[in-house]
């Protein structure tokens, strides 16, 4: 079974899950956000946020593929560019980290991994561009897909709470950690990409 992830584009932004194609969610303010879906532009606010994105920052995803059909993807960037992070009770995110955004593995494929490697894989992203630590709001009460990820997920992958409530703690991953266990990562996206050459070790920061 071939398996890839792949930088999130404008050219593969269609193959994100339907549901997620148009979301705003985090890309907007509360308010422009429901304007938006109002209007019935929200997935043109999408693409924009995307393209602007990667424009002024870099690679802000990653979309999973297996045998070449998409099954999951990750959404990351710094805390500037997400200004729905401002309305949440636990915020700011840290100065020094980057917001891990959402996450999503289609059903059928879950269990199996994927989650991990996707946060080892950003970890390793923004370790080579320099960044000290990846935050992310949690959902404590999660039951199903959303726009949060469940917080007992992002603690199983290594995330510790730095501030904590009931319902929406916010968790942290410290990338310089992540060099204790490079060979883990290493080895997972090995396993993820099929063999294919890996890259030039990564130097301590």
């Amino acid at each position: 079974m071939g398996r890839r992830l792949v930088p999130l584009t404008l050219d593969n932004l269609p193959d994100l899950p339907q549901r997620c194609r148009a979301c705003v969610f985090w890309e907007l303010d509360p308010v422009s956000g429901a304007a938006a879906i109002k209007a019935g532009t929200s997935e043109l606010e999408k693409e924009g946020w995307i393209s602007a994105v990667l424009l002024d920052w870099g690679s802000c995803g990653r979309v999973v593929y297996v045998d070449d059909a998409p099954v999951g993807f990750v959404l990351y960037a710094p805390p500037a560019y997400v200004p729905r992070a401002t309305a949440f009770p636990t915020s700011p995110v840290s100065p020094d980290a980057v917001q891990l955004i959402t996450a999503v593995i289609v059903p059928g494929y879950q269990g199996q991994g994927l989650g991990r490697v996707m946060v080892q894989t950003v970890a390793k992203d923004l370790l080579r561009r320099g960044f000290k630590a990846i935050e992310a709001f949690g959902d404590a009460r999660w039951k199903e897909p959303a726009c949060l990820l469940p917080a007992d997920h992002l603690l199983s992958v290594g995330f510790k709470t730095v501030r904590p409530h009931p319902v929406y703690p916010r968790l942290r991953l410290e990338l310089r950690s992540t060099l204790s266990w490079k060979e883990d990562v290493e080895l997972a996206l090995d396993r993820l990409l099929g063999g294919v050459k890996k890259e030039p070790a990564l130097r301590p920061l």
